[in-house]
């Protein structure tokens, strides 16, 4: 039976501070599985991730790989997987929709930043386009507005805050303030009137600490992808050493 996007949207609501959704970040058919057998209710895919799984700079991955990617991830796991599709690769909403559809994704993440200037596009703009996508798909997607303030050089919370009732106006489902400070965390949701995303990053809370702070949503970008890739290093130096009779260096 598919995963559906009213199971990933139901999800979200009735959390209670500090048990936030917690959706771990698949870049292969292979970590999918895993997490999902974990027991975790749903998977979000990271682009960056995804994006290093397939040999590419982040932001740099062909539409086509993208999607063929999350069809993987989709048939690997039977639960809802909500997928990163960065700002659209310039597909007209009808197409976008479609290849979400295609790819079995309940959910998307899209942001705010125009690919071509590496700028904020203009919040209206933005919001008729979500609008657009949402005509598209009805109910059958959980839309994730990123809003890209915090890394675009407008770290104003006033700013973030009008694009969120903007992008929520326009039919999205929860809002991502990427890297957004965990202080502000709690009035952003309340001010959008939204459930709010936050990402783990390094040296940050942790994901109930955000969830306490006022995320109701938790994903990981690439860190996750990152931390394996670390593990598969210390795996390679250890073979490297035993195959040539050296101890590693790096070791006290």
């Amino acid at each position: 039976m598919n995963a559906t996007a009213a199971e990933l949207r139901e999800l979200h609501h009735g959390r209670k501070p500090g048990d936030p959704l917690v959706l771990p970040g698949p870049w292969d058919a292979a970590s999918a599985k895993v997490f999902a057998d974990a027991g975790f209710p749903a998977l979000a895919t990271p682009s960056a991730g995804v994006a290093a799984s397939l040999g590419y700079e982040d932001g740099q991955t062909p539409a086509d790989e993208m999607f063929a990617a999350v069809t993987r991830i989709v048939r690997a796991v039977d639960i809802p997987v909500t997928a990163d599709v960065e700002a659209g690769y310039g597909l007209a909403p009808r197409e976008l929709v479609a290849r979400l559809m295609d790819a079995g994704a309940v959910g998307c993440n899209l942001e705010d930043t125009d690919h071509a200037t590496g700028a904020l596009r203009d919040p209206q703009e933005q919001a008729d386009w979500l609008a657009q996508v949402r005509a598209e798909a009805g109910d059958a997607l959980v839309i994730n507005a990123r809003i890209d303030t915090y890394v675009r050089g407008v770290p104003d919370e006033d700013e973030t805050i009008r694009r969120g009732r903007l992008y929520a106006a326009a039919g999205a489902d929860c809002v991502y303030p990427f890297a957004a400070p965990p202080a502000q965390l709690a009035g952003l949701a309340t001010a959008i009137g939204l459930p709010v995303n936050a990402v783990v990053l390094p040296d940050g809370p942790a994901p109930r600490e955000l969830g306490a702070l006022g995320a109701t949503r938790i994903t990981f970008g690439p860190g996750l992808q990152w931390r394996a890739m670390a593990a598969v290093r210390d795996m390679a130096e250890d073979l490297r050493a035993e195959t040539t009779g050296r101890a590693r260096t790096d070791r006290t």
